[in-house]
């Protein structure tokens, strides 16, 4: 009887899986075709999807509606289901992102970071002075002056990668020159985001031992990354890769994964564990069929990653927020959003890149997406952020990253009989 019992648990619990895994991709199918009139991003409408969909239900039936509609133990096995397509897929994109050979030289890359961090971190800083200075209880809160203010530069410098890489994709920019740099600037700058953000929680908590393990899981993982990519050069390598692709494609996700789940726990991104594994992976075709393996992995991370989007964005709204704060949300979206975008363009100028590659870096960099709200709510739990800065925070993040597509889309329009853009787009045909 308890064997029975047992299997018949086990069904229902499978069946309701399915049935929430079928409701996210209609979740998923309304998003993209709200998108698409609107004349947004796919990702974005996904995003905006996920987000609209916990206070819905929260609105209908309360929180033990949405818990009974995802429970716990659901939840947690779609979220894990949404982060391994998430791996997979930013394995895939910065790996495509390296191939076509050299795009730019370290003083360039090096010149578009510095405009795309620098610039923004500063305007929080000034944003942060700027609450400091009216004294409002609920802006400020509680916490201390150091960690408030690191807080607020952290979250006005993000740039979302899983966003960032799909825009790119859907948009065919993988290939050219803005869309590789700016992926690899924000690369360097969710690294350098996430050490800021575990020194600003560090300095909450009156101990800034956390910010230094930190540091120490990141060059692990570079040390890692090194290995692997000579792992991968190697003889052996070559020819498991050209006998039988499958094992070779699966073998790599399940490195990829690991690398991942080991940074998340040793206190940072994921998403870190993923760039530094697709860095590792061959770019060139010479030595092995490198390219159908990782479009195995792509095409399944492709498939897999909506999910991440949607059930990432479910939970940011779902719980109760203070009211809404005008002034601070409308300084906030203005100072975020011009400090990323004319400091990008600054930083490109100073690299050596064309006034269009510098717009075009500019508007893909604003795209704050669901990274932003991860790093918000942990300021959030931690204490740093009151309920009314998350808010106003959270608002810069949408209206930022839903600013991109129509951007860039205006700047493809007043270039587009530009021999620049002409150039950019040839050698993304070519790779």
């Amino acid at each position: 009887m308890n064997a029975l019992f047992h299997v018949l648990d086990s069904a229902t619990r499978t069946g309701h899986f399915v049935l929430v895994l079928l409701a996210i991709y209609l979740i998923v199918l309304v998003g993209r075709l709200l998108a698409r009139v609107t004349g947004q991003p796919r990702v974005v409408g996904e995003v905006a999807a996920g987000l609209v969909v916990g206070p819905v239900v929260v609105g209908i039936g309360g929180h033990r509606l949405l818990d009974d509609l995802l429970p716990t133990d659901i939840f947690a096995a779609v979220r894990q289901l949404a982060h391994i397509g998430l791996v997979l897929f930013i394995m895939g994109a910065v790996r495509e992102m390296r191939t076509g050979g050299a795009w730019a030289t370290r003083r360039t890359l090096g010149w578009v970071t510095f405009g795309a961090l620098v610039p923004p971190l500063a305007a929080g800083v000034g944003l942060a002075g700027w609450v400091l200075w009216r004294g409002d209880a609920a802006l400020r809160g509680d916490a201390s002056t150091a960690s408030f203010i690191l807080m607020i530069g952290v979250s006005l410098s993000i740039t979302a990668i899983p966003v960032l890489a799909r825009i790119l994709s859907d948009r065919s920019l993988t290939y050219t020159r803005a869309g590789r740099l700016s992926m690899a600037s924000a690369a360097v700058i969710d690294g350098i985001g996430w050490l800021l953000l575990s020194l600003a929680i560090s300095l909450a908590a009156g101990n800034t031992s956390g910010c230094l393990d930190r540091g120490k899981s990141l060059l692990i993982g570079v040390a890692g990354a090194l290995v692997l990519l000579r792992a991968l050069r190697t003889r052996v390598a070559s020819l498991l890769v050209g006998r039988v692709p499958w094992v070779a494609a699966v073998a790599l996700a399940v490195v990829g994964l690991t690398a991942s789940w080991l940074l998340q726990r040793w206190g940072l991104s994921e998403v870190i564990g993923a760039l530094l594994v697709g860095a590792a992976l061959p770019a060139d075709e010479a030595r092995a069929p490198w390219g159908q393996v990782i479009g195995r992995i792509t095409r399944v991370g492709t498939a897999l990653v909506p999910i991440f989007f949607v059930v990432t964005g479910v939970m940011v709204f779902a719980k109760q927020l203070g009211a809404m704060p005008w002034t601070a949300t409308v300084l906030a979206t203005v100072l975020g959003i011009c400090a990323k975008l004319f400091g990008s363009y600054l930083g490109c100028r100073l690299g050596g890149e064309s006034r269009l590659v510098g717009l075009q870096i500019g508007v893909l960099m604003n795209t704050r997406g669901l990274t932003e709200l991860v790093v918000l709510q942990a300021g959030f739990t931690a204490g740093i952020l009151t309920p009314e800065m998350f808010l106003a925070l959270v608002v810069m993040a949408l209206v930022a990253t839903a600013t991109t597509g129509p951007l860039y889309t205006l700047l493809d329009r007043r270039f587009s009989t530009s021999e620049e853009v002409g150039m950019d787009r040839s050698v993304a045909v070519r790779a």
